[in-house]
C-alpha cells in the first residue's frame, strides 16, 4: 500500500511539473514571440528612415546576420537582398506582409521561407517613393526556446523531482502509518484518519465474531476430545486424502501411535490392503467396514464418507473392539454343539432302554434294571438341563435377583450340612474353618459357589481324602477356599477348567455323574459378585480353589 501511495505521489507530482512546464513554456513562447516581433518591427522602422536618408546606398557594404533585409519596388519586383540574388527571386507582391505595407503602409506576418527553408517573421514598411523595405527573422520554435532553457528546466526538473520523491515518501509513510501501527486484537479508530474510521469498525467487529467463533470452536473442541478421549471405541478423523486430523487415546493403543501422527497418512500407520480398500470406499462417498485382527485382537473398522457441497471432505473412522464378541459368539458355538452332544447321549439310552421294552426284548427281571438305567439318564439330562438354566440366568445379570448383607460363612455351614451325607458315603471328610464374614452378595448365588465348588472336590477326590473348606477376612476382602487332596488338574487343563462342558478326564466325569457345567456356573456367580477366582492344582497331589469377594461391591 505504501509503494502504491509512493507512486501515486510521485506520478501526480510529475504529472503537475509536466504540465506547469507546458503551460509555462507556452506562455513564453508567446511572449518571446511578441518580443521579437515588436523589435523586429522597430529595425523595419530604423531601416525605413536609414533607406529614406540615404537611398540605394544604404545596402553598400552592409552586413548583417541577425536579419534578412529585402528591398520591393511597388510592382514587386526584389531590388535588394542581403542573403538571395534579386534577379533570382519571384515577385514579392502577393507576399501579406507586401500587400499591407502598400495598402496600410505597414505590414507584418509568419510563414515558412521555402528560400530558406526555415519559420521566418516578416515586418515590411512602405516607403515615401513607394518601395517597401521588409525585414525577416528567424522565429523561435518551442523545440528551440527548450533547447535555450536546457539547463533552468533541468535544474528546476530534478529540483522537483527530488522534492516530490521526499514529499511522496514522507506523506505515504505518514498515511499508512496508523495502518501500519494497528492492533488487531484491540483496533480502534481513535487517533485514526476518519476516512479508515468505517474500516477500523468493520475490523473490530470481525475481531470480536471472530473471537466468539473462535471460543466457540475451542468449547466444541474440547467437548468432543472430552467426550471421546475415554471412548473404548477408537475415533480416527481424516481429511479427504487420508490425512490424520484426530485421534483419541483407544485409537492411539490399538494402532499402537502417540498423539503426534496427527498431519500423517493413515497409511502409514497401517497399510493393510483391507484399509486402503476401505478408504477408498469412503472417499467414493459409501460407507463401508471390515473386520481385521491387529495383535491377535479382533477389530470391527467402519468408514464413513463425511460430506460437504456433494463432495467428499473427510473420512471418519470407527474402531470397534469385538473380541469378547467373537470369543462370545464362539463360545455360543461351542456351548450349542456341546448341549446337543450333552442331552443326544443321554435320550439315544433313554431310547434304545424303550424301544427294547417296548418290543418286549427285555426279560420281567431285567426291567428293574432297565428301568433304573432310564431313570439315571433322566435325572443326568434334568441336572444338565438345570444347570443350563442356572447359567442362562446369569448370563442375564442379577435382574431377577436382590442384593443383601450375606454371611458367607453361615452359607458354607448350610451348604456343607447338605453335602455331608455325599460324602460320608464316599468315605471323604468334609470340614469348615473360619468365622462369621458379611459381604454384600448374593444369597443363591453365593450358596451355589461353594456347593459346586465342594460337589467338585467330592466327586474327583479318592477314597479316604478330604476337603477343606475356609472363610476368612483379609483387609477389604473375603477370602473362600476350598481345599481337597483328590486327583488333581494337569498343568494344561487348568486354564480352561471354567469353560463351558469342559472336562479334563471325559469318562470319569461321566462316571461321578457331573455335567461340565459346575465350574463355568462358579465363574459367573463370582463375575457378579466382582470376585478373583484362582487355582492351584497338582496331579495327583489335590487342587485348591480360592475365591476373593469385596466386601462391598460398589
Amino acid at each position: 500500500m505504501k509503494k502504491s501511495i509512493f507512486r501515486s505521489i510521485c506520478l501526480v507530482a510529475i504529472g503537475v511539473f509536466l504540465t506547469s512546464l507546458i503551460l509555462i513554456m507556452g506562455v513564453l513562447y508567446r511572449y518571446f514571440s511578441a518580443v521579437q516581433l515588436e523589435s523586429l518591427k522597430k529595425q523595419t522602422e530604423l531601416a525605413a528612415i536609414a533607406v529614406e536618408n540615404e537611398g540605394i546606398s544604404y545596402f553598400e557594404n552592409i552586413e548583417t546576420k541577425e536579419f534578412r533585409i529585402t528591398l520591393i519596388n511597388p510592382d514587386g519586383k526584389v531590388l535588394f537582398d542581403t542573403q538571395s540574388s534579386a534577379d533570382d527571386m519571384e515577385n514579392h507582391l502577393n507576399r501579406a506582409e507586401i500587400r499591407d505595407a502598400i495598402r496600410k503602409g505597414y505590414g507584418e506576418s509568419m510563414r515558412y521561407s521555402s528560400t530558406l527553408l526555415e519559420r521566418l517573421i516578416y515586418t515590411a514598411q512602405k516607403l515615401p517613393d513607394g518601395s517597401v523595405i521588409r525585414l525577416s527573422e528567424t522565429h523561435y520554435s518551442v523545440l528551440s526556446l527548450v533547447l535555450m532553457m536546457t539547463q533552468p528546466i533541468l535544474i528546476t526538473a530534478v529540483v522537483a523531482v527530488v522534492l516530490s520523491l521526499i514529499l511522496a515518501s514522507r506523506l505515504s509513510g505518514k498515511i499508512v502509518k496508523p495502518l501500519n501501527e494497528l492492533n488487531l486484537d484491540h483496533p480502534e479508530a481513535k487517533g485514526c484518519y476518519e476516512e479508515i474510521s468505517p474500516l477500523i469498525n468493520r475490523i473490530n467487529s470481525q475481531q470480536k465474531q471472530l473471537k466468539i467463533q473462535s471460543a466457540e470452536l475451542r468449547q466444541k473442541k474440547e467437548e468432543f476430545n472430552a467426550a471421546t478421549r475415554n471412548m473404548k471405541e477408537g475415533i480416527v478423523l481424516l481429511n479427504e486424502s487420508g490425512i490424520i486430523l484426530s485421534i483419541n487415546n483407544s485409537a492411539s493403543e490399538i494402532l499402537s501411535v502417540s498423539s503426534f501422527c496427527v498431519g500423517k497418512d493413515i497409511l502409514l500407520v497401517n497399510n493393510s490392503i483391507e484399509l486402503q480398500e476401505l478408504l477408498q470406499h469412503a472417499k467414493n462417498g459409501s460407507h463401508s467396514d471390515i473386520l481385521m485382527n491387529i495383535r491377535g485382537m479382533e477389530y470391527q473398522i467402519n468408514a464413513s464418507p463425511v460430506v460437504s457441497d456433494n463432495n467428499v471432505s473427510g473420512i471418519a473412522l470407527i474402531i470397534f473392539d469385538i473380541t469378547e464378541k467373537e470369543k462370545a459368539e464362539q463360545m455360543r458355538r461351542e456351548f450349542s454343539a456341546n448341549v446337543s452332544h450333552e442331552l443326544k447321549t443321554p435320550l439315544h439310552s433313554i431310547s434304545g432302554y424303550a424301544e427294547l421294552m417296548k418290543n418286549g426284548m427285555v426279560k420281567d427281571e431285567d426291567i428293574k434294571g432297565f428301568s433304573y438305567r432310564i431313570y439315571s439318564e433322566a435325572q443326568r439330562m434334568i441336572a444338565l438341563i438345570d444347570d443350563i438354566i442356572k447359567l442362562s440366568r446369569l448370563d442375564e445379570a442379577n435382574s431377577y435377583m436382590n442384593e443383601e448383607e450375606t454371611d458367607l460363612y453361615k452359607i458354607a455351614e448350610d451348604t456343607i450340612r447338605i453335602l455331608k451325607p455325599v460324602a460320608e458315603a464316599k468315605e471323604i471328610k468334609i470340614t469348615l474353618t473360619g468365622k462369621k464374614s458379611v459381604l454384600k452378595g448374593y444369597p443363591q448365588l453365593l450358596s451355589g459357589i461353594i456347593y459346586n465348588l465342594c460337589d467338585n472336590a467330592i466327586k474327583y477326590n479318592r477314597k479316604n481324602g478330604s476337603v477343606d473348606v475356609e472363610i476368612k477376612q483379609n483387609g477389604g476382602n473375603i477370602i473362600l477356599s476350598v481345599a481337597d487332596n483328590g486327583i488333581g488338574i494337569p498343568e494344561e487343563h487348568q486354564e480352561r477348567i471354567f469353560e463351558r462342558f469342559y472336562r479334563v478326564d471325559k469318562s470319569h466325569s461321566k462316571e461321578v455323574g457331573g455335567t461340565g457345567l459346575g465350574l463355568s456356573i462358579v465363574k459367573h456367580a463370582a463375575k457378579l459378585h466382582k470376585a478373583e477366582i484362582s487355582l492351584t492344582s497338582i496331579p495327583d497331589g489335590g487342587t485348591t480353589v480360592t475365591v476373593s469377594f469385596p466386601v462391598n461391591m460398589n
